[in-house]
């Protein structure tokens, strides 16, 4: 079958000569785009039964063209279906063993419609399904992450800023900010989805095409929200691919930055986290190492999926309208950073519940670096200081006991009221580090009644998203 189908291309007869071997194996696109296969024949089955109901086929032949795909739906699905680059590409490979399994109908399937508008539509309903999957991956990691925090609410975690002590905090709100971004991802591919959506078949090359065609009949086949409303758009159009792979590095990008603290929570200068054997691998020199080798890779990953946004960018910068073929480039990094995203999402929502917390080594961390040093300059300012005035009086403190080495709260009361008359025996409520987090109570705050009350809050919201 594959060789009777290579023996003519189906755009050959304007041309004299053979395509040269070299053009084409450079031009082919089989090789990565016949995984399309599935939105290729469910596209070609939608415009086969639009063009029976406006009267360019009768219902005979759009049942054969059906039957015919989903027999070579099944072929390919077996592994019996063989390819052909000479073919070029999933469409033209699918169409030509169409025509030879069941004879003129197969011919007729391509009727008012081009390969532009044809490809178009399969890189939607790829996207889309994709889109779906990436959503429910997310879903599953919150699903994950907050089960974690809800074990977490009351365990101190030291908080920082440029990678420096600054106050204690829930270790539970910490995972409660990672869920933030994770909601934020899932809202962003909810909203590009809506673009996504959008049908270019009818469209056919650029122009339209001189059938009655009723592209709202294939729309509501094929779940569109819409046809699009411009041929020559609607062809060239890739920006939904370039607002998915943004998304998407966006994901990557905060995948990278939760692995990154992973990375060095369980590094033997923090020890706050210990990550099960299943999620780390070893050296082949050292045999005490055990390398957060999952964590590292996704945080590399990252980068990848960054490049690919940056490879469609330069790839549309330039095209004039309508479709050209560079866009036969759009697949590949379209392809990989789906690949790269949904597995990322899969093992870090997995190595999730491996990990066990050290709540003492958090918690120790907590009392270094002087972390409650905010909270006794708001005590002053609850005194009636100033809060810059506070400010001084705390930082003159804090270098007292860094000379002393001793911690805040381990200063006497006589010690503190050098530096401020007004402090008296209460102050050691608010320099401990469980009195540091009770105050922090309001909403959005790390106090626990409020960290537990947000995780309440967050299992619902993913609760009504799932139904």
């Amino acid at each position: 079958m594959a060789d009777q189908a290579d023996n003519k291309k189906l755009w050959g007869g304007r041309f004299n000569e053979p395509t040269n071997e070299l053009v084409e194996a450079f031009t082919e696109s089989v090789s990565f785009d016949a995984r399309l296969y599935r939105h290729d024949i469910q596209g070609s089955i939608a415009h086969s039964q639009m063009l029976a109901k406006i009267g360019v086929l009768t219902e005979e032949e759009a049942d054969a063209i059906k039957a015919g795909l989903l027999n070579l739906q099944t072929e390919i699905e077996n592994g019996d279906f063989s390819w052909s680059a000479a073919l070029e590409d999933v469409h033209m490979n699918i169409e030509a063993h169409l025509s030879e399994a069941i004879g003129e109908a197969g011919k007729k399937l391509h009727t008012g419609r081009s390969r532009n508008d044809q490809v178009a539509t399969d890189i939607r309903l790829y996207l889309r399904e994709a889109t779906d999957d990436c959503i429910a991956l997310i879903k599953a990691l919150q699903a994950e992450l907050l089960e974690f925090a809800g074990r977490e609410v009351n365990t101190i975690l030291p908080g920082f800023t440029h990678l420096q002590v600054a106050q204690p905090i829930s270790f539970a709100h910490h995972l409660l900010a990672w869920n933030e971004m994770l909601e934020r991802d899932a809202e962003r591919l909810a909203d590009g989805r809506k673009r996504i959506n959008v049908m270019p078949l009818g469209s056919a090359a650029l122009a339209g095409t001189s059938f009655p065609l009723d592209r709202d009949y294939t729309c509501e086949l094929l779940g569109f929200e819409r046809p699009a409303r411009n041929s020559l758009d609607a062809v060239s159009d890739r920006d939904f691919l370039i607002e998915f792979n943004s998304a998407a590095s966006l994901i990557m990008m905060h995948l990278s930055r939760m692995c990154e603290e992973i990375i060095l929570w369980a590094s033997e200068n923090y020890k706050f986290i210990d990550i099960g054997d299943a999620f780390c691998t070893g050296s082949s020199i050292m045999p005490q190492k055990k390398n957060p080798d999952i964590a590292e890779l996704i945080r590399g990953k990252s980068g990848r999926v960054i490049g690919n946004l940056q490879a469609l960018l330069v790839l549309m910068k330039s095209q004039p309208l309508a479709y050209n073929r560079d866009n036969q480039e759009d697949k590949q990094p379209i392809f990989d950073t789906v690949d790269t995203l949904t597995t990322s999402l899969r093992v870090f929502a997995a190595m999730l519940p491996s990990i066990k917390t050290n709540r003492e080594a958090m918690y120790q961390a907590a009392l270094q670096g002087y972390a409650t040093a905010t909270d006794l300059a708001e005590y002053l300012v609850r005194r009636g200081v100033p809060f810059r005035d506070a400010h001084e009086i705390v930082g003159s403190t804090v270098n007292f006991a860094i000379e002393n080495k001793v911690p805040l709260a381990d200063l006497s009361l006589q010690q503190l009221q050098e530096f401020g008359s007004m402090i008296d025996e209460d102050v050691f409520e608010v320099l401990s580090l469980e009195g540091s987090l009770n105050s922090r109570d309001h909403f959005g705050g790390t106090a626990p009644v409020q960290v537990a009350a947000a995780l309440a809050a967050a299992l619902a919201r993913l609760s009504n998203d799932q139904t």
